[in-house]
């Protein structure tokens, strides 16, 4: 895969210094990746200042929403050594909702090309302080000029960087339990990083923030009862000492992060219960002491403790808000993750600067 850098992006990558404090997303890199898909193949990469983007009012994404995400973070160690973390697991699922939302795909060469492109020229301001990180979001759109409803063939794949800082600003979070609203159904595009599952969201996200939560707790479509994930977060609960999560199913995006937690657990000598968690049940043992503690996890999140869940009313507080099984998780997969210690051995990509 070709990989063209503007000279005007040099310039801009130069000429970038990193604010004195830094918040999750706020801060942009000054470069980023572009490629467009016509004929039914890709462009060469570019490495180009970041700016806005000259897009056509009838961009089939403006009105029928084909599009795709990603989400993903470098790091940089004390040694001033970057690396990714499990960066091909996020090719994977780009192509995966790239297929559900009838894209076309992407070759991991090309993936991993654009991405670790872009680390090597904001090699510089990746920051350092544990939790802090580059998160990379690969991205794209359809960007063909039609008002018929059909896939589109004409695309535009983006990848920007933000330097960013944690997520949350609180050691832990208050959860809302959304009982009228519902974020996937069966046989649809819950299980793709793809916009309109998070726009759906955001209404029930405005309303519990207003009533001072901090996530909003999907359940599943139909039958209203079982916990699914937060908007944009996998949950866990610790449950009798163990740990329980959903299993993955099309209404549900498959977290790396969620993946991770599992796989360490586990070599942590945790039992590990992937099944259906009736929200009704989960109450009650929240109430009887018999689940201790629950968390959210994704890549920008990390891994974050729940004080609280809510419903209606009523308020089930969890008897470790501050999560101790999850602190003790989230302090390894830091450790991995800015390579003070060992972990699986296909976890850490090392960029060669």
């Amino acid at each position: 895969m070709k990989l063209h850098i503007q000279p005007e992006a040099t310039k801009a990558a130069q000429a970038f210094q990193l604010p004195e404090k830094l918040e999750f997303g706020k801060c942009l890199a000054p470069v980023m990746v572009k490629a467009t898909y016509k004929n039914n193949e890709w462009s060469d990469l570019e490495i180009v200042p970041y700016g806005p983007l000259e897009l056509d009012p009838c961009a089939k994404v403006l009105h029928y929403g084909q599009e795709i995400f990603e989400g993903m973070k470098a790091y940089k160690n004390e040694k001033g050594e970057v690396n990714l973390f499990r960066p091909t697991e996020n090719f994977k699922r780009f192509n995966h909702s790239a297929r559900r939302m009838a894209m076309p795909e992407v070759s991991q060469d090309f993936f991993m090309t654009s991405v670790e492109a872009l680390v090597k020229i904001c090699k510089d301001f990746i920051p350092t302080k544990e939790g802090h990180s580059l998160y990379m979001r690969p991205m794209m759109f359809a960007t063909e000029v039609s008002l018929g409803i059909k896939p589109a063939e004409e695309f535009m794949y983006l990848c920007v960087a933000s330097p960013s800082g944690s997520y949350f600003k609180q050691d832990n979070v208050k959860v809302f339990i959304e009982r009228n609203f519902t974020r996937a159904a069966p046989g649809g595009m819950g299980s793709a990083k793809t916009g309109g599952n998070y726009a759906g969201s955001l209404l029930a996200d405005k309303i519990n923030k207003e009533r001072g939560f901090h996530q909003t707790m999907w359940l599943d479509a139909v039958e209203r009862t079982y916990v699914e994930e937060m908007s944009g977060m996998n949950f866990f609960a610790v449950i009798n000492g163990e740990l329980h999560t959903p299993p993955l199913s099309n209404t549900i995006l498959a977290g790396i992060t969620r993946d991770s937690v599992l796989k360490l657990a586990a070599t942590m000598g945790y039992k590990i219960k992937e099944t259906k968690i009736n929200v009704n049940t989960l109450r009650s043992q929240i109430r009887f002491g018999e689940c201790t503690e629950a968390f959210v996890c994704g890549t920008a999140a990390i891994i974050t403790p729940i004080e609280s869940l809510t419903d209606g009313d009523e308020v089930y507080a969890l008897k470790n808000p501050l999560g101790k099984i999850a602190t003790e998780i989230r302090s390894k997969m830091l450790s991995i993750q800015g390579q003070k210690s060992e972990g699986p051995a296909d976890w850490i990509y090392k960029i060669k600067l």
